[in-house]
C-alpha cells in the first residue's frame, strides 16, 4: 500500500478539526456558529472550493430535517401527536424510565428501515409532549431517543448507509483480491445477518439510560424559548401563594355549598378554576361565587401544597395523586398561567372583574393583581382596574384569544397552544404515508419524498406558509450544513486515509479480536469527525485487507466496519445528535459525559458479539 504523505491541505484540516472540537467544548460559540464558522474558513484556507464549502446547504440529510420538521408541524396542528402521547401514557404508565424506554424502543425499529434522523424527527414531537405532560424534563428522553434512532439502522442491513453500501463494498474488494480469498465465491449478508448485534446494543443502550440515566444526563435546562421558564419566573415574582394545580375529589357525603357561601379563595388562598359534574360529562370553566359545589364532584384548583392541604383537612376532600377529569384540560398546549397588562385607556380600566363578567364570558381565572410593588391576592374581582395593572391570568389558551380579541390588555407572554384542525388529519396523516411510500417503495430521495409530503401539507392549508418556515430550527440545519464540508475535507484531503495508514500500521501484527477492536475504534473516529459514508468507503478495504493478513474472515471485519460507523455518541456531529441539541437543551460536555459510556459500551458489546456469534 502506498504511503501517504502529508499536505498543507492535511495540516490546515487537522488545525481547524481541532478548533470546532475546542470551541464545541468550551461553549465559546453556539454550536451553529461554530458551523457557519467551518463553512467559512475552508474554503477561505484553500482546502475546498466555495461551492464544496456550501454543499451541506443542500444536502440530503439537511434537506430532510427541514422537511421533517414542516411535517411534524402539520402533524401537531392537526392533534395526531397529542392522540399518539396519549397513547404511549395510556399503555405504559407514568414512569420515566418506561417511556423512555418504550419511546427508544419504537423509534429504534423505525429507524430499521428509514434513516435514523427521519425516525427521530418524526417521533420528537411527541416525546415533546409526553415530557410536557408529565413533567418530566425533555431532556431525560430525548437523548436515549436519539442514541436509540442510531443504533436502531443496525437492526438491519437497510437501517443506515453503510450497512445498505457493505455488500457492495465487500464485492468490489473480493473480485480486486482473488489471492486473499483464495477463490472462494463471494457471499453476500442477508437482511437480517446484523440483527443480533443490533438487538444486543439497543438492549445495552435502554438499560444503560434506565440504570444510570438521571445521573449522566442534565437535569431541566432553562433556555429562553422553554415554557418552563416562564413559570419558575412567575414563582419567582408571585411566590407560593400561586401554586400549582391540583384536582380534589368531592366525597357522596358532601353537602351541597356555592363558591360564594365556602369562601375557598379568601379563607385558604385557593382558586378554583374548574368543576367537573357527573364524572366529568359536564364541565364548568372559571366557575363563580355562586356556582355549586356538590357530592361527587371534581375540582380543579390552584395554589401552593400548604393552602390545599388545609382546604382538604378542614372540608374533608381528597386530593387526587394526578390529574383525572382534567387531564387533558390540564395539559399545557391546552391551558396555561400567563400575565396581562391593562394599557393606556383600555376598556377593563376603571371597571372591576365582577363588573365585566370577567369569568363568566371568558373562562379565564384571575389569580392576582401587580400594582407598582404591591401584589393584590383577595377580593380580585371587586379590585377597580386602572392602567398599566398587571394581572395573573390562568385558562384555556383558546379563551386567552377571545380575551386579547375583545378586550385591551397586553399579554407579557406568548399564547403556546396552537388551534387545532382535527378535521384535517386524515389529510395529514395521508400525506406523512405518502412521503414514507415514495420513499421505501418506490425509492425516490428521501429528501424528495418528504419534501413531497411537507408540500403538500402546506398546499392543503393544513399548516400555513409562515408557520412552516417557523417549524424549521434554522439553528440545527447551519450546524449540520457546516460539519458537512468539514467531513468532505477530512476525506478529499486524504487526511482520514493518512490516520488509518498510521494507527493500523503501529498495531503492527495483532490477534484477530485486537485487530477488530483497533477497526472498531478507528471507524468510530472517522465517523465522528466527518462521515459514516465516508469512513465505511475508507475503512473497509483497509480492514478486509489487514483481517485476511493475520488469517480471519474479512466479511467480518467488513461488518465491524459498517456497524462501528454508528458509534458516535460523543459529540453533536451526527445528524440525530444535532437535531435533538436544542430541543433538549444540551451542550457537548453532556454528550461527552453520556456519549463516552455509550461510547465504550456499544464498542465491547460488539467485541462480545464477534466473540460469540463469529468465532473471532
Amino acid at each position: 500500500m502506498e504511503a501517504v504523505v502529508i499536505t498543507r491541505d492535511m495540516m490546515i484540516v487537522f488545525g481547524l478539526l481541532g478548533l470546532a472540537i475546542f470551541l464545541f467544548v468550551s461553549d465559546l460559540l453556539r454550536v451553529d456558529l461554530v458551523g457557519l464558522l467551518m463553512m467559512v474558513l475552508l474554503p477561505l484556507t484553500g482546502v475546498l472550493s466555495a461551492e464544496q464549502a456550501i454543499a451541506g446547504l443542500s444536502s440530503n440529510a439537511v434537506v430532510s430535517i427541514i422537511a421533517v420538521m414542516i411535517i411534524g408541524a402539520g402533524l401537531n396542528k392537526t392533534g395526531v401527536m397529542n392522540a399518539v402521547a396519549g397513547q404511549i401514557i395510556k399503555v405504559v404508565g407514568r414512569s420515566e424510565n418506561r417511556i423512555m424506554a418504550v419511546i427508544s424502543l419504537t423509534v429504534a425499529l423505525i429507524s430499521s428501515f428509514m434513516q435514523n434522523i427521519g425516525a427521530a424527527a418524526l417521533f420528537m414531537p411527541a416525546t415533546m409532549r409526553i415530557s410536557r405532560q408529565l413533567n418530566f424534563s425533555a431532556s431525560r428522553i430525548l437523548m436515549p431517543m436519539g442514541f436509540c434512532a442510531i443504533i436502531g439502522g443496525c437492526l438491519t442491513l437497510v437501517g443506515s448507509s453503510p450497512l445498505i453500501m457493505l455488500n457492495d463494498l465487500m464485492e468490489a474488494w473480493w473480485q480486486n483480491n482473488p489471492q486473499a480469498v483464495t477463490n472462494r465465491p463471494f457471499v453476500p449478508f442477508g437482511l437480517l445477518a446484523v440483527t443480533p448485534i443490533g438487538i444486543a446494543l439497543l438492549v445495552t443502550a435502554i438499560s444503560y439510560f434506565a440504570v444510570f440515566g438521571k445521573k449522566i444526563l442534565p437535569a431541566s435546562v432553562c433556555r429562553l424559548d422553554d415554557d418552563t421558564c416562564t413559570d419558575r419566573r412567575l414563582q419567582e415574582i408571585y411566590g407560593g401563594e400561586v401554586g400549582h394545580s391540583y384536582e380534589l375529589a368531592v366525597p357522596a357525603f358532601y353537602p351541597s355549598h356555592t363558591l360564594g357561601e365556602l369562601e375557598i379563595r379568601p379563607r385558604y388562598h385557593v382558586t378554583v378554576i374548574g368543576i367537573a359534574k357527573k364524572e366529568g360529562y359536564k364541565k364548568e370553566f372559571a366557575p363563580t361565587k355562586d356556582s355549586v359545589i356538590e357530592a361527587g364532584d371534581s375540582l380543579w384548583v390552584m395554589s401552593s401544597e400548604k393552602n390545599i392541604q388545609r382546604l382538604v383537612d378542614e372540608q374533608g376532600w381528597l386530593i387526587k395523586p394526578e390529574h383525572d377529569v382534567f387531564a387533558d384540560e390540564n395539559f399545557p398546549d391546552e391551558s396555561g398561567v400567563v400575565e396581562g397588562v391593562v394599557i393606556p385607556h383600555s376598556n377593563l380600566s376603571q371597571h372591576t372583574m365582577e363588573e365585566l363578567q370577567f369569568r363568566r364570558l371568558f373562562q379565564i381565572n384571575p389569580l392576582a393583581i401587580v400594582r407598582g410593588d404591591k401584589i393584590i391576592m383577595e377580593k380580585i374581582n371587586v379590585t377597580e382596574l386602572q392602567q398599566g395593572d398587571t394581572i395573573l391570568m390562568q385558562g384555556r389558551w383558546k379563551q386567552f384569544r377571545l380575551l386579547t380579541d375583545q378586550m385591551d390588555i397586553a399579554l407579557l407572554d406568548d399564547i403556546r397552544g396552537e388551534e387545532l384542525k382535527p378535521e384535517r388529519t386524515r389529510c395529514a396523516v395521508f400525506f406523512l404515508i405518502m412521503a414514507l411510500t415514495l420513499a421505501l417503495v418506490f425509492e425516490v430521495k428521501l429528501s424528495i419524498a418528504l419534501l413531497t409530503g411537507a408540500l403538500g401539507m402546506i398546499l392543503t392549508r393544513i399548516i400555513p406558509a409562515d408557520r412552516a418556515y417557523e417549524a424549521v430550527d434554522w439553528r440545527t440545519v447551519f450546524l449540520l450544513s457546516g460539519l458537512i464540508p468539514l467531513g468532505t475535507a477530512f476525506e478529499i484531503t486524504g487526511t482520514a486515509a493518512y490516520i488509518a495508514q498510521k494507527v493500523l500500521g503501529a498495531v503492527g501484527d495483532p490477534s484477530p479480536l485486537l485487530l477488530m477492536l483497533v477497526i472498531s475504534l478507528l471507524t468510530s473516529f472517522f465517523s465522528l469527525v466527518a462521515s459514516n459514508v465516508g469512513a465505511v468507503v475508507l475503512m473497509v478495504p483497509l480492514a478486509m485487507n489487514m483481517a485476511s493478513g493475520v488469517g480471519t474472515d474479512p466479511l467480518v471485519a467488513a461488518l465491524v466496519v459498517a456497524v462501528s460507523a454508528s458509534n458516535t455518541f460523543i459529540l453533536p456531529t451526527h445528524q440525530v445528535n444535532a437535531l435533538i441539541m436544542r430541543p433538549g437543551g444540551y451542550k457537548t460536555k453532556d454528550y461527552i459525559r453520556a456519549g463516552l459510556g455509550m461510547t465504550v459500551l456499544y464498542t465491547g458489546v460488539l467485541m462480545l458479539c464477534l466473540k460469540f456469534l463469529f468465532a473471532i
